[in-house]
This record gives structure tokens, sequence and C-alpha cells, in this order.
């Protein structure tokens, strides 16, 4: 998959040559409905013999009209996950455009003329709810009005799983309610943050339970308070784990939110490592233990679990 990063306005001969079917949308999570609008570009690409192409954004469009709202800036696939699974997509090129406000205040004649026939766009695929501008004018409906027959449209419809649509916004209240099943159900794959290991206060080492403290990404969409049943990704390899999200109370509340992960069977030292977190099971809201035993106790019990849990997950979910 070749990655072009566009600025507006671009220079024209950044653009891939030749005819293309061109799938448009932000994105965020590539789930189970955004992979039926990207199965079908991909498909239609093959079938008219020409290189299938998504147009997606550097940053979500909340960021230029928007003060700041987790919904929107805070995000399921970061531009570098999106990519990732792109990949495996079988998308040939990525446009990755950066949303100013410049690009943001095109008309959609405007759009429509530079960045899709401008791109050499001989078919557009594209969500029912796909927007180039104001809803009520810049909608799937209205593309024909724009597009002037130079080029198909291809409009997918929504998507549904128990009867409702599958949303970034419905996977986002899945993980705030820890509800993990259904959040990964949606996805169609384990969901996934990153970050790096840094020093937290060992105090796990002094119960039996050393833990790896998580510096998570700053614009990933974390999971609720709680502890989990997880797979971390360090030394090219997936380990079982259970990671904790919270404030240690049994400790005394610490000031800021941490991420600790207890590797099984894990000894090495990996201070300032990369590190990739698949958040499989949400097992219980953290608690203030009275005592130290009684937090040993219990992590015994949620080590007991979380094997059990993953001992059942299979690599292709990875």
């Amino acid at each position: 998959m070749k990655i072009i990063k566009i600025h507006h306005p671009y220079d024209p001969s950044a653009i891939f040559p030749d005819d293309i079917v061109l799938i448009l949308g932000f994105f965020d999570g590539i789930h189970k409905g955004h992979k039926a609008v990207i199965e079908t570009g991909v498909k239609l690409a093959k079938e008219k013999g020409i290189k299938a192409a998504m147009m997606t954004f550097n940053r979500h469009p909340a960021f230029v009209y928007r003060k700041f709202d987790p919904e929107y800036h805070y995000y399921l696939t970061p531009i570098k996950r999106k990519e990732e699974l792109l990949e495996q997509t079988g998308i040939d090129i990525l446009y990755e455009v950066d949303f100013t406000s410049s690009f943001g205040t095109l008309a959609p004649q405007e759009f429509v003329d530079q960045y899709i026939v401008g791109w050499n766009a001989k078919a557009v695929v594209a969500g029912f709810d796909y927007t180039y501008g104001k809803a009520d004018i810049a909608n799937m409906d209205n593309l024909d009005q724009f597009a002037k027959g130079r080029f198909e449209i291809h409009q997918v419809q929504k998507q549904l799983a128990s009867e409702q649509k599958i949303s970034s916004t419905r996977i986002r209240k899945c993980i705030v309610e820890g509800n993990m099943d259904e959040a990964n159900d949606l996805l169609g794959y384990i969901y996934e943050t990153s970050g790096f290991v840094i020093h937290g206060d060992a105090r796990g080492r002094t119960i039996g339970y050393p833990t790896a403290n998580v510096l998570s990404d700053p614009d990933v969409f974390m999971p609720r308070i709680g502890v989990y049943a997880v797979k971390m990704f360090v030394d090219d390899v997936w380990h079982d784990g259970m990671a904790s999200i919270g404030y240690n109370p049994t400790f005394g509340y610490r000031k800021d939110i941490s991420v600790e992960v207890n590797i099984f069977d894990y000894k090495k030292e990996i201070y300032g490592e990369n590190v990739r977190i698949k958040w499989v099971k949400y097992l219980r809201d953290e608690v203030k233990y009275e005592s130290k035993e009684g937090l040993i106790d219990q992590l015994i019990l949620d080590e007991k679990e979380s094997r059990a849990i993953l001992s059942k997950v299979k690599i292709n979910q990875i």
C-alpha cells in the first residue's frame, strides 16, 4: 500500500496518474461497518482492473470545528494503527489529507472537482452518511449533482449488529462501559492501544505481581478504569497478562491515572520499550482493599480468570 500525504492546496504531481476507485471516509476504528465500504471499493477496483485508493484525514474534522471533545479528539485507531489495519484490506493507495480550515471550507463542487475528479476517480465508494461539507447539501444523495456524470457513485448502506448501526460512537460507548466483548465484536478484532514503558512506584514487585507501567500514546481512546485480561506485545511476541487502569487506591491514590500490566511468566526489564496492549476482557472495577493481603488474594483470582480467558484467544483475533 502506497501512502501519499496531501496538504491543501496540493501539488498535482503528487497524485497517482492513472484511473482509480476512490473510497471516502474518516474510518476511525476500521470496524465492520467500515470494512463493508472498503471491501465494496476494493472489489469494484478489481472488477475494473484499476487501483483502489482511499482518502482519509490525518485528524478528525472536529479539531477544526469544535472545542475539545473526547468523542472526536481521541482515536480508536490513531493514524499509524489505521495504516496498519488498512494495509490488510487490499487498498493500493492511501491518501492522508491534512484536515485544515482551508481544506474544510472548500465548497462541495470544489471538493468534487479537486479531490475526486482531480484524482482520476472513475468511481466513488462511501457510506450512506458520508459528507463533504454541510450535511444538508454535501451528502451522498446529492453527490450526483456535483459529479455531473464524470464518475460512478456507489453508496454502501447502514451496517447493523443486534439491529443497531455499527459505528465508532457505539464502540466507544462499549469501551467506556467496559463491554469489551461487544466492542471487539463490532471492530472485528481485539481493541488495541500503544505506548511505552516508564518507571513507576515498583510496588507490584513487593507483592509478587511486578508490573510494566505504560505511558499510553496521547491521542488514543483509553478503556474505562478497572482490571482487564490483556495481551501485550513486547520483544516481538504477544504475551498473556492482566492490566489495571486506575489510581492504585490501596496504596494511596495517585494524582494521575496509571496503566500497569502484569505479564505472566515474564522477568525481563523493559523500560523504554514501545509496547501494544490488546484489551481482551474487562474483569472488574478498581477497588480499595483494607490490606495488602486482601489485594494479593484478589490478584490471584484475577490471574486465574485472565489465564482461562486468554487461553481461548485465537491468534487470528490478535
